[in-house]
């Protein structure tokens, strides 16, 4: 029986730099404020073109308004493979649509994105219509807690079952509210502890370390073609990722998310998917993709070397943009790096600032 051959050693990879730039978390708070349901994220795009001068190379809007920005590679080196990379980190956030007006003035909502109904109870919201912001209340239709039976009292409602109340007369909000105007929750972004906490961390946390990573390559021409990508509608079907990545024809892609944090009280340790504080995510698997070994290997490896806090993933639900490169014209090599997040898909969804540090420093480790 022949011996087994003896594994290659693989070569030293370099530590990433020790220069990365303090983290502008004023930008993440800016962000995370900013209003923009999938298809209406003008504003966001709007602030990250602004934040994106002098950042890129080239700058441009496509068709389904994802934001994509060009920073070129270095001179290569004899024999040094360049990739194109894209990166893409979503704009839009889980929010509404007016859907109805009834005949008392009272507004019904269609979902854009996946919602817990137990986290809807008596919000504040805002409905954006073309004359301008309306305040309103969200609720579910029934009786109040005093007068309602045990089982009315028990029950969770579903989404369709909430409406807004506006406090305005019903042709009053006739004149001003229109079928399709987005609806979003209210909440301002504030520091808590080492954590940053807001609407909308899904995915301005990965917008922002996006930004932050051009940003640290201002002066520093990266080692792979950098494609950054700020897409479109992403919380209902990936959709300005699939056409972004279709264009821009990439050779490896990079998805960046949000990821489940499951270690508050309640959860088992096994249920955890990864943990605040513990570093960036990389994603082995979610329910759309798989993510490709090699560029999970080298992701890790680069983490270990370079001693910046990473965690493997396993998500058993969920997607990213990650998934739309990986499928775009004959498939791409892609991966996911994805931010530790508790309370997903609520309106105080926290990351952890070393979390973010780490996600910076490991891209900047690939990049450079």
């Amino acid at each position: 029986m022949p011996k087994p051959k003896k594994k290659a050693e693989l070569p030293a990879l370099p530590a990433p730099q020790a220069t990365t730039p303090e983290l502008r978390l004023d930008l993440l708070l800016q962000l995370s404020n900013l209003p923009g349901v999938p298809g209406q994220e003008d504003a966001v795009r709007d602030f990250v073109l602004q934040e994106l001068q002098g950042l890129a190379d080239e700058v441009r809007v496509d068709a389904l308004g994802n934001v994509i920005a060009r920073r070129a590679a270095r001179k290569s080196k004899k024999g040094e493979q360049v990739e194109r990379v894209m990166i893409a980190a979503h704009m839009d956030e889980i929010g509404f649509l007016v859907r109805f007006v009834d005949a008392q003035g009272y507004l019904r909502v269609q979902a854009l994105g996946g919602f817990d109904p137990r986290n809807l109870f008596a919000r504040n919201v805002t409905v954006h219509t073309r004359g301008g912001p309306l305040s309103g209340i969200l609720t579910p239709g029934g009786k109040p807690v005093h007068i309602a039976g045990p089982e009315e009292r028990n029950r969770v409602p579903e989404v369709r079952e909430f409406f807004i109340d506006l406090g305005l007369g019903a042709e009053d909000v006739k004149a001003q509210v229109r079928v399709g105007d987005m609806v979003t929750l209210d909440q301002t972004a504030r520091r808590v502890g080492n954590l940053v906490c807001g609407k909308a961390m899904d995915d301005r946390a990965s917008v922002f370390l996006l930004l932050e990573t051009l940003r640290a390559l201002k002066d520093t021409a990266p080692k792979h073609e950098v494609i950054a990508v700020f897409s479109t509608q992403e919380e209902v079907g990936l959709r300005g990722a699939v056409t972004a990545a279709y264009g821009v024809q990439p050779t490896v892609g990079i998805g960046l998310d949000v990821t489940l944090a499951v270690d508050t009280p309640g959860a088992a340790p096994e249920d955890a998917v990864t943990r605040l504080g513990e570093g960036i995510g990389i994603k082995v698997f979610d329910s759309t993709m798989i993510s490709h070994r090699a560029l999970v290997d080298e992701f890790w490896d680069l983490a270990q070397a370079g001693g910046i806090p990473a965690q493997l993933e396993v998500l058993p639900l969920g997607g990213t943009d990650g998934a739309a490169i990986q499928r775009s014209r004959e498939g791409v090599p892609s991966l996911t790096l994805s931010l530790p997040t508790r309370y997903i898909h609520t309106v105080v969804e926290a990351v952890q600032v070393d979390d973010l540090r780490a996600g910076l420093n490991l891209l900047l480790a690939y990049l450079r």
